[in-house]
């Protein structure tokens, strides 16, 4: 059976965010076409640690080699990293706050991509080793334009996914919604989100 991990940042509540709507008719759709199952990983409710120069050393370290504090540091880097490996399928649902990632994400960036396990160094660079994965990113965005120069979130959340060996991402997005129009846009993205998991 495949597996989806279903990934949200947004601040806001499922009945408010336009983002978590979006990733959730991805998720949905794509379960019902596959039969697969879903794992959730909300960075908002998590409370995700950010790095530090003791994590980042545990987080290095072969697991047979790791002191337990070591095991104890490195322990979500790994949950996080394990749910990635397992999941076929990545859905991603995230607003932009402030023209990038909410910070959760960084966090949740800095935690899976570890040498050696999600990427390695070779002479040419760096190689992703999460390959063969299709990735979506619901966007929400009051008023960024997605894909503009001043969207620094889905060219960074791309580039890093493709870092890691996920280089099949599709995009759907609600932007500009704080201005004029903004309930027609939402309701295309949420059309453009069926269409994308039917």
């Amino acid at each position: 059976m495949s597996n989806i991990l279903y990934i949200t940042a947004s601040i806001r509540s499922e009945a408010d965010s336009i983002s978590r709507g979006l990733g959730q008719r991805l998720v949905d759709g794509l379960a019902a076409r596959n039969g697969a199952s879903v794992t959730t990983r909300d960075l908002a409710a998590n409370d995700l640690p950010y790095v530090s120069a003791e994590r980042f050393g545990a987080n290095l370290t072969p697991a047979a080699d790791r002191t337990p504090e070591q095991a104890e540091l490195a322990r979500i880097a790994d949950e996080l990293i394990a749910e990635l490996q397992a999941a076929d399928t990545i859905v991603i649902a995230s607003p932009i706050y402030n023209f990038g990632p909410p910070a959760t994400f960084k966090a949740w960036a800095d935690l899976v991509a570890r040498a050696g396990t999600t990427f390695r160094y070779t002479a040419t660079g760096p190689e992703g080793l999460l390959t063969g994965k299709k990735a979506y990113i619901a966007i929400a965005s009051g008023g960024t334009p997605v894909g503009s120069e001043i969207d620094f979130m889905s060219r960074w959340l791309t580039f890093f996914l493709g870092f890691l060996g996920i280089t099949d991402v599709e995009i759907v997005a609600a932007d500009g919604i704080m201005g004029e129009g903004g309930e027609a846009k939402i309701a295309a993205a949420q059309d453009a989100a069926l269409k994308l998991a039917a």
